[in-house]
C-alpha cells in the first residue's frame, strides 16, 4: 500500500498538559467560579483542527445556569492559553470530567483544593465511575449537571454542601437557560454557533455512553422556535448542531429546517444514515443551509452493526444513501469503528477504498473503545478480553482489549495506517467533488482541515482559527445559497423515492 510522504507532526503542546505551578494562591475570590475543560492529549495522525470546531456547550450551559450575582469564567486547556488563571482565585471550581482526561482533572481538582477552592465535578466519567472521581471532589454533580448548578452554589453560599448532588433529565428541555457564549474569546473556534435541538438517541449500540449503566437520558427537543431564535442571534454564518442525531424523529427535522429556511445560514449536523430513508427530508435540509453531516456507519459489515445493536440499513445500501446527500450539495462526514469481532487484517484497506469510491469528503477513524459502564466493557471484562484499565488510553486511537481476528499491533497500525491514507494528496484528489465547481472549496477545506497540522498549532496558540476560517466558511456560505436557489427553482428531489414523496405532496 503506496503512500504519499506523511510528516508526523506532534509538539510538546499536543500531548503534555500545562504545568500546575507549585505556588500560593491568594484567598478564594467570593462568587467567583472558574468552569475547566480538561487537557487531554492529541492524536497526531488525526487532525489537531477538530478540537477548536466549537466550544464546550456543557460548559456553556453551565455557564448559562450561573446565578447573576456570581461571576463565572470559562478556561479550556486545549487551547494552549497554559493552565487555569490563579488571579483571582476561584472560590468554586467545575471541572468537566472524561474517560480520556480523568487523570488530569484529579490533578486541577487537587491543586485547586489544596489552595481553598471547593470543586464539583460533573461530566461522563462522573456518571460511570463515581466512586473514582469522589476522592478529588468537594462534591459530585451526577446527571443532569444545569439543573444541579445552582443548587451547588446555593450550598456552598449556605455552607451546607452536600458530596453528591444527583439530578434527572426529567425537567422540560425548553425550561433550559441558554448558553452563555459571552465568556469566549471568539478567536478560539471555528465558530461558536454550537447548538443543541434535541438530545438522546434511538439507538443503544453497546459501545456508546449512552449504554452506560445507570445513565438515562430520554429523548427531548426543545421547541423549535427557540432554536431557530438562538441561532439567529448568534453573529455567525455558520452553526453546528451538537445533537446525537438530530434525525431521529424525522417530522421535527422537516418542521426545524422550515423554520431555519429564512436565516440564510449554513449548518452541519449529526444524523444517522437513515435520515435518506425519505429523500424529500434530505431536501428539506439542503434549503434550510445544511452543508455537512456526519453519519455513523460505523461498520461496511452487517454482522459488526448486528453485535452491536445498532438499528441501521444494511451496508450495501450505503452508498445510495451517501449519493442522496451528495445531489442535495450536503457533505458526509463518515465514522468508522474499527476491531469488532467480524473485522479482519483487510478490514482497512476495504474501508479506506469504499470511502474514496464514493468520495465522502472526510472521514473519522475509532478503534473500538470498551467505556466503563457500557454493555461493550462488561461483556470483554466477562470474557477475559481487557488489557489493562488505564483510562489515559482508552481514547479510540488505542487497542485496550483482545480482538478476535487481529492483534492489538495489527488494530494500531490499521488504524493509523487509515489517517495516512486518507490525508494523502492522491485520497484527497480521489475523493474531490463530481461538480468541478465545488472542487476549489473542497481542496481548501481539506488541506487546511487535514495536512495542516504545523499551522493549526500556530493557529490555535495565537487565537487566530475563526479569522482563518470565517472566510472560506463565508465561501462555503455563498456558494451553497447559490446552490440552493438552483435547487428550489428546479423542483430537484434527490433520486430515490419520488414517487412517495409526490403522493404526500398531493395529498
Amino acid at each position: 500500500m503506496s503512500l504519499d510522504s506523511f510528516s508526523l507532526f506532534y509538539p510538546k503542546q499536543m500531548k503534555i498538559p500545562p504545568v500546575l505551578k507549585d505556588e500560593d494562591a491568594s484567598a478564594p475570590l467570593p462568587n467567583y467560579a472558574l468552569l475547566i475543560n480538561p487537557f487531554y492529549p492529541k492524536d497526531p495522525y488525526a487532525s489537531f483542527g477538530k478540537h477548536v470546531l466549537t466550544p464546550s456547550l456543557a460548559l456553556l450551559s453551565i455557564a448559562g445556569a450561573t446565578p447573576s450575582h456570581w461571576k463565572v469564567r470559562y478556561w479550556d486547556e486545549n487551547l494552549l492559553q497554559g493552565s487555569p488563571p490563579v488571579d483571582p482565585f476561584p472560590a468554586v471550581v467545575g471541572v468537566t470530567v472524561h474517560l480520556t482526561f480523568a487523570r488530569r482533572a484529579f490533578e486541577l481538582a487537587d491543586w485547586h483544593r489544596e489552595r481553598g477552592a471547593k470543586v464539583v465535578l460533573g461530566g461522563l466519567h462522573v456518571q460511570s465511575c463515581p466512586e473514582e472521581c469522589e476522592p478529588h471532589a468537594d462534591a459530585l454533580a451526577i446527571g443532569e449537571g444545569v439543573q444541579l448548578w445552582p443548587e451547588i452554589l446555593r450550598d456552598i453560599e449556605d455552607g451546607r454542601l452536600k458530596k453528591r448532588y444527583e439530578g434527572s433529565y426529567s425537567a422540560p428541555y425548553r425550561e433550559e437557560l441558554l448558553p452563555r457564549r459571552d465568556v469566549l474569546h471568539r478567536g478560539d473556534f471555528l465558530t461558536t454557533a454550537s447548538l443543541i435541538a434535541a438530545r438522546g438517541c434511538h439507538n443503544r449500540c453497546d459501545f456508546c455512553y449512552l449504554s452506560t449503566r445507570n445513565f438515562h437520558q430520554p429523548f427531548q427537543q426543545r421547541d423549535i422556535e427557540q432554536v431557530v431564535s438562538e441561532f439567529a442571534s448568534l453573529n455567525e454564518p455558520y452553526g453546528v448542531f451538537t445533537d446525537n442525531n438530530l434525525g431521529s424523529k424525522p417530522e421535527y427535522l422537516r418542521e426545524l429546517c422550515r423554520q431555519l429556511r429564512p436565516l440564510q445560514k449554513i449548518w452541519s449536523a449529526a444524523v444517522s444514515v437513515d435520515a435518506a430513508d425519505d429523500p424529500s427530508l434530505i431536501r428539506e435540509m439542503a434549503l434550510a443551509g445544511c452543508t455537512g453531516v456526519f453519519i455513523g456507519f460505523e461498520s461496511l459489515n452487517c454482522e459488526n452493526l448486528a453485535a452491536a445493536h445498532k438499528k441501521s440499513p444494511r451496508p450495501d445500501d450505503f452508498a445510495r444513501r451517501v449519493r442522496l446527500f451528495h445531489e442535495a450539495g450536503i457533505q458526509v462526514n463518515g465514522s468508522f469503528v474499527f476491531g469488532f469481532d467480524h473485522d479482519d487484517p483487510d478490514v482497512f484497506a476495504r474501508t479506506v477504498d469504499w470511502i474514496e469510491k464514493n468520495r465522502l469528503e472526510c472521514a473519522t477513524f475509532h478503534i473500538l473503545t470498551p467505556y466503563p459502564g457500557t454493555p461493550l466493557f462488561r461483556r470483554l471484562e466477562s470474557e477475559g478480553r481487557l488489557l489493562h484499565r488505564n483510562w489515559d488510553l482508552y481514547d479510540t486511537s488505542h487497542c485496550v482489549f483482545l480482538p478476535k481476528r487481529l492483534s492489538p499491533d495489527q488494530l494500531e497500525e490499521g488504524y493509523r495506517w487509515c489517517y495516512k491514507r486518507l490525508f494523502s494528496h492522491r485520497s484527497i484528489w480521489r475523493r474531490r467533488p463530481s461538480q468541478l465547481a465545488d472542487a476549489p472549496g473542497y481542496m481548501a477545506m481539506s488541506y487546511l482541515y487535514k495536512r495542516s497540522n504545523r499551522l493549526w498549532t500556530f493557529l490555535i496558540r495565537h487565537r487566530l482559527t475563526h479569522a482563518v476560517w470565517r472566510p472560506l466558511i463565508q465561501a462555503a456560505r455563498w456558494r451553497h445559497c447559490r446552490f440552493r436557489r438552483y435547487f428550489e427553482q428546479s423542483q430537484i428531489i434527490p433520486e430515490g423515492r419520488r414517487s412517495d414523496y409526490k403522493r404526500r405532496v398531493s395529498t
